[in-house]
């Protein structure tokens, strides 16, 4: 049983006010490409379709294309929804959309029923659980400990009814403890939302979603595929790709990961204003990437954003690193300075704000204004 595990699609997300679905629509177009040479038996996507509850129309119209070449290509697919997501509103027509195999997963009542697949090895059941947080959970089973995150989603586990003698592969969307974040994610204080990666033993293959980096928790078969794009410079050392798990005979698995090539990658860039435009720092096919730029100047320079874009129009974030910023702009109380010039003053004042002294050109420019302003 060939799988094809994706989550976090995030699609309609906006980084750093830069619509992300141009870039989207061409990540998926490649998972599509990947689907019709890898032809697995079911494509599992692991929650977080949608950056927003409500999405825009672009969004759910790019993800309705999606489903329809997944469907055209005669493969089964398993959709759950995640944190960022409406569970009403992808649960919307899954029962019209079944018959087409494209599976998507009800909000929870309580109860989970599998999905049959089958293939040269036996069956293999598939379980889709969408995301919940303890109150969902409690709202079934009044009597039984649902306080946490943890203990909420092994109540729900323990009432699936597991025959652990056949393959089981569960869809969730919840954070493991011990997996990697990254700033992009939503992060519960105190880490309230963890859950035990233990939950998960009686399954062949958990394919998770909600962490943005690939990752294993434990062992092999409980496994983050990450997100198809990065969504935030944390993640410009990330690695993207599709994940895909094979299920041979009980107990047999196989894993490995498919590159995701993106549009336009996301990167970050050091130097000062000269060495970041200088022709040699970039190529005309990464000076479309998104960036992150920090300048090493000493000195400000005017409207840099505005001049840096005509050289990197997707810069997304500016920065500068320099004596000034490495101190934080800390000052030291004034108050017992006492004849002093108000040139002195001033010059104090510059320093501790920048770190380092007026120029000579500077200092003449204050002493010629203090002249002028006090007669």
């Amino acid at each position: 049983m060939k799988l094809v595990h994706l989550s976090d699609l995030h699609l309609g997300k906006r980084v750093c006010e830069f619509s992300m679905l141009e870039q989207q629509k061409y990540i998926l177009d490649r998972i599509i490409d990947i689907v019709s040479e890898e032809k697995p038996d079911a494509v599992l996507i692991a929650g977080d379709i949608y950056d927003k509850p409500v999405p825009p129309a672009e969004a759910v119209e790019l993800f309705d294309d999606f489903l329809v070449k997944l469907a055209e290509r005669g493969t089964e697919v398993f959709a759950i929804s995640g944190n960022h997501d409406s569970p009403e509103r992808i649960a919307f027509g899954s029962r019209l959309m079944a018959p087409a195999g494209v599976h998507l997963s009800p909000v929870y009542g309580g109860e989970v029923t599998p999905f049959e697949l089958k293939d040269g090895f036996g069956s293999v059941f598939v379980y889709m659980l969408p995301f919940v947080k303890p109150a969902n959970v409690r709202r079934f089973f009044p009597d039984e400990d649902t306080e946490s995150y943890d203990s909420a989603l092994r109540t729900a586990v323990k009432h699936m009814d597991i025959d652990t003698s056949k393959r089981n592969v569960i869809i969730a969307h919840q954070f493991v403890t011990g997996a990697e974040r990254c700033e992009s994610e939503s992060i519960s204080v105190g880490g309230l939302d963890d859950v035990g990666a233990d939950i998960f033993e009686p399954f062949d293959y958990a394919a998770l979603g909600h962490i943005h980096g690939a990752q294993h928790i434990l062992s092999e078969k409980i496994r983050y595929c990450g997100t198809p794009l990065k969504y935030s410079f944390s993640e410009v050392n990330h690695k993207k790709s599709v994940t895909i798990a094979e299920l041979k005979e009980k107990g047999s698995l196989e894993l490995r990961t498919v590159p995701l090539v993106p549009l336009n990658d996301m990167r970050e860039i050091k130097g000062s204003y000269m060495e970041v435009t200088n022709r040699s720092a970039y190529t005309d096919e990464n000076r479309n990437d998104f960036l992150h730029v920090t300048l090493t100047d000493e000195q400000d320079i005017p409207e840099a954003m505005g001049r840096l874009r005509a050289v990197y129009p997707n810069i997304m974030k500016l920065d500068y690193d320099n004596l000034r910023t490495r101190s934080g702009g800390a000052m030291n109380d004034l108050s017992e300075e006492k004849l002093k010039s108000p040139e002195e003053l001033f010059s104090g004042f510059y320093e501790q704000c920048n770190n380092s002294p007026m120029t000579a050109e500077q200092s003449e420019y204050v002493s010629e204004l203090i002249k002028e302003l006090w007669g």
